[in-house]
């Protein structure tokens, strides 16, 4: 399969974001970070003690209505119109910031494990825990979620010298690495051969020391045959680099990117920025994401991970669960539950992607000439924007059945009476399901769309034919996707609005 340099991925430069008036000079400013983080930060403290010492109704509570519902609800919706603003804004990160200061004489991530198994992991088990537990009816126990949050992040941030947590372990970061692949906003240069002339890779390497260090870079001038030598200080109020190791003019994906802008604040030439792009422009790049299983298999397991949450909360799961404890004697629900998450989320998406592979192979008489790891990586990135619209159709749900409901909720959190009459309104099911039908087939369309352009490259003139169990694939995710949201769903967080 033909690749390119990475390079040929960088974003169309004619918009760089952080030029905008205003919002621009804040983010590039060394703390422009800060306002996010802080505000993010005061929320997840406002929600542990909501969720420790504030009522246990999980309606009334901001550590079950905030992150279940509100969160989930306008993630899906930032990252496909901006990108990873979450990230950005983490307020896990204002400890980790401390604990970078202490990594700095310690080692990098054991190599094993720099790899997105462990996201896959965490992903799988975080969910499970959120059906087994119920963590959307129990403030108490997510509030020790957010707790454990703190203290992994601050934990592997003071043990290794890159942001191992967000990178390799992180599920929420992992969630908005995939999806933020569809956003029109990209890390990007704006001259590459001032990259090429750099000699301290600030926007990776960061310009922090404990000490100062004063060196002198040749840049050239662009547009002509010039050079300038210009000053580069690193001292104390330097920024410390990229977390996850990206360099900056070789970024071509989201995939990693925690949209931190440490490279943009770090680089001494002022040359690297928040580019616009095509959306969704690297699902449909060759060699924008690395060959690797655990890289193909996360959109294609969190697609078949949102058909199984999604599936938790309607009537035919409670069906399934008692025929798995007449007909197989599973009498506890936590085997029930993951006999169903194993099946749903690892057996099925694996046997599915590894049979669809091979039957396209074989229908090209391309087994021999193209592995099976290359095959399944040309088409996984195909299963982000189905699997965004199955999210988009899940979260929408609950948030816009009652998008108002969470300031009753702080009213309450600050002592006040809540104005549940005023504010409990939504839109009609109706309307929910329509947007929720779009989402899906727009999904879908997206999806085929990158089928094809990668079944044409793969395959060239058997393109046609090397596409089809692919897109059969997809539409059968997709009609189980409309079946499952066709049932009447789980008010979760909001049970007591609707009697």
């Amino acid at each position: 399969m033909a690749t390119r340099n990475p390079a040929s991925y960088r974003p169309n430069t004619a918009l760089d974001l952080l030029r905008l008036p205003g919002i621009g000079a804040l983010l590039r400013h060394r703390w422009g970070r800060l306002p996010g983080q802080m505000l993010l930060t005061l929320v997840a403290l406002a929600l542990i003690i909501d969720g420790f010492t504030g009522p246990q109704e999980p309606a009334r509570n901001l550590a079950t209505v905030a992150p279940w519902v509100q969160y989930r609800g306008l993630v899906v919706v930032v990252l496909l119109l901006v990108g990873n603003l979450f990230c950005m804004s983490c307020p896990f990160a204002l400890p980790r910031t401390l604990a970078k200061r202490l990594s700095l004489s310690g080692r990098r991530f054991p190599r094993p494990l720099r790899n997105k198994w462990l996201a896959l992991t965490g992903l799988f088990g975080l969910f499970f825990i959120y059906e087994w537990l119920d963590l959307w009816s129990s403030p108490a126990l997510t509030a020790w979620v957010i707790v454990a949050y703190f203290v992994a992040s601050f934990v592997l941030e003071a043990f290794f010298t890159e942001s191992a947590f967000c990178k390799y372990v992180c599920p929420l970061g992992t969630f908005n690495f995939v999806y933020s692949t569809l956003s029109p906003t990209q890390i990007g240069v704006k001259n590459s051969a001032v990259c090429v002339s750099c000699v301290g890779k600030e926007c990776v390497n960061g310009n922090y020391a404990p000490q100062p260090i004063i060196r002198a870079d040749t840049i050239p001038v662009a547009g002509t045959d010039e050079t300038v030598v210009k000053t580069i200080t690193h001292g104390p109020q330097g920024t410390l680099g990229c977390g996850t190791l990206l360099f900056a003019p070789q970024i071509s994906s989201n995939l990693d990117c925690t949209f931190c802008l440490d490279c943009v604040r770090a680089c001494p030439h002022a040359n690297v920025g928040l580019m616009t792009r095509t959306p969704g422009r690297e699902l449909a790049q060759p060699g924008a994401w690395p060959q690797r299983w655990d890289v193909s298999l996360l959109p294609v397991m969190l697609t078949f991970i949102g058909l199984t949450n999604a599936f938790a909360m309607v009537p035919p799961v409670y069906e399934l669960q008692r025929w798995l404890v007449e007909v197989a004697g599973l009498r506890s629900e936590f085997l029930v539950l993951l006999l169903i998450f194993v099946v749903g989320n690892l057996l099925l998406p694996v046997a599915a992607v590894t049979i669809t592979a091979q039957i396209g192979r074989a229908l090209t008489n391309m087994r021999k000439r193209l592995p099976l790891r290359a095959t399944v990586a040309a088409f996984a990135p195909a299963f982000v924007p189905l699997g965004f619209g199955i999210w988009f159709a899940h979260y929408s749900f609950h948030f816009l059945i009652s998008p108002l409901s969470i300031i009753a909720v702080f009213q309450e959190f600050l002592g006040m009476t809540g104005a549940w009459e005023q504010l409990s309104g939504g839109l009609s099911l109706d309307a929910i399901g329509l947007l929720q039908v779009v989402a899906l087939i727009g999904g879908w369309a997206w999806s085929a769309w990158i089928v094809q352009r990668a079944a044409r490259r793969l395959y060239g003139r058997r393109g046609f034919v090397g596409q089809l169990p692919w897109m059969l694939l997809l539409l059968v995710v997709l009609l189980i996707a409309v079946q499952i949201f066709s049932q009447p769903m789980e008010m979760r967080g909001t049970e007591f609005l609707f009697g």
